[in-house]
């Protein structure tokens, strides 16, 4: 068994950073030095608390390798992924929240205070939240002495003015209950702005962009000076685009209907339209677009329709967004589908054509690399990027940033 890391070594390196993001039955994990930003290892916990528990390595410039945790919760994994990282020190801990409410604009170092208020928002996301706070709690277990800061999904969208955020129902809901829309996917959406500006050589104050991020969730974000001012998730993630399993946008009285006509309590209700809409439901086969597409070009039909769905409804979310910008410097792809879907972005900028994208298909089918992203034409109306995102840095960033170097 390897020696596990440690923060009092003499040959720590003080910018080396644990990146942990806790799932409700998973935990991933990154170790990067925040001064190079080079990852060291990364991986993946799945299946915890079953017998089926694993553990997933990915060491940079090694084998990958996977090794049984049957039965371990987060804390257990938590502590094998620690057996099995040689020793290397670390210095800091940087978690992801998906949730921190309107109190939380910024990164925070975690302490009593905080933990509190991370707990509060516990009923704006049941799901995420308790496990969120799982992985904090075993962290700071193994790691007492050192700093653990929390980054929050919903950070970035705290921009958002009121006419964005607040909901047309009684206001006193938004008061007493901070019922809102608070948006979600913010780490990545603020990694990508700030990248395009870099590959465009601009200042992020200098641009307004559209930000697309399509994996199993996706949202879609207006940008203006580097700061969100729409988004198209809301209270929950369940709002906005259509997703892998999730329906995104549809009439708020399916719910009572389908609870009568289905005999289903409402939380049932709730459950179809996370666990089994989107390209799940459409497509009645899968929810990874790679099954729907390689299905679609074998003439599945409802891969096809379920394709067509997601790419029109997000082009409709990416023109609603546009009402909170002057103008559109730029359209930015990112997440798992945004940036290795090609057919995915040619459908989608095919119903943007109001916005006169010339598509170059070439650059579209090496995803931009060629060309520092971009896969248009000179000519087009409207500039169109693929950038991939990376939350792990974003959160080493700011876990670097409570150092005390």
């Amino acid at each position: 068994m390897s020696s596990r890391p440690s923060s009092t070594s003499p040959s720590a390196q003080p910018t080396t950073v644990l990146v942990i993001n806790s799932g409700s039955s998973s935990l991933k994990f990154s170790l990067l030095d925040a001064a190079t930003e080079a990852v060291l290892i990364q991986g993946l916990a799945e299946a915890l608390g079953t017998g089926e528990a694993i553990l997933h390595l990915s060491p940079t410039g090694g084998e990958k390798a996977s090794h049984p945790i049957p039965g371990a919760d987060h804390s257990q994994a938590m502590a094998a992924v620690l057996d099995h990282l040689d020793g290397t020190p670390v210095a800091a801990v940087g978690h992801r929240v998906v949730h921190g409410g309107e109190a939380f604009s910024e990164s925070v170092l975690i302490g009593t205070e905080s933990l509190a208020v991370i707990r509060d928002c516990v009923p704006l996301a049941p799901l995420h939240n308790p496990a969120n706070l799982a992985g904090i709690e075993a962290a700071r277990e193994r790691f007492p002495a050192l700093p653990h800061v929390a980054v929050f999904d919903t950070a970035f969208h705290q921009t958002m003015p009121r006419r964005a955020f607040l909901y047309a129902i009684p206001h006193e809901l938004y008061e007493r209950h901070q019922v809102r829309r608070y948006g979600f996917h913010g780490t990545s959406h603020r990694f990508v702005a700030a990248e395009a500006a870099r590959l465009l050589g601009k200042e992020p104050a200098d641009l307004q962009l559209l930000t697309a991020h399509l994996g199993n969730g996706c949202s879609a974000c207006a940008v203006k000076g580097g700061r969100s001012v729409d988004t198209s998730m809301g209270f929950t993630p369940l709002e906005g685009l259509v997703m892998g399993t999730r329906s995104g946008d549809l009439d708020p009285n399916l719910h009572e209907f389908l609870a009568r006509a289905l005999g289903r309590p409402l939380e049932e209700i709730t459950r179809i339209f996370n666990r089994e809409s989107g390209l799940l439901g459409l497509s009645g086969l899968s929810n990874d677009m790679r099954t729907l597409a390689a299905a679609a070009a074998d003439g599945h039909e409802r891969a096809q329709l379920a394709i067509e769905v997601f790419c029109y409804r997000l082009a409709k979310g990416l023109l609603a967004l546009a009402a909170g910008l002057d103008r559109i410097d730029a359209l930015v792809f990112t997440g798992g589908i945004g940036e290795h879907s090609a057919p995915v972005r040619e459908k989608t900028l095919d119903h943007l054509r109001i916005l006169r994208p010339a598509l170059d298909p070439a650059l579209n089918q090496d995803h931009g690399r060629p060309s520092g992203g971009r896969i248009t034409r000179p000519e087009s109306g409207l500039l169109v990027l693929v950038v991939p995102t990376n939350e792990e840095l974003v959160i080493a960033r700011e876990a670097a940033r409570f150092l005390s170097l």
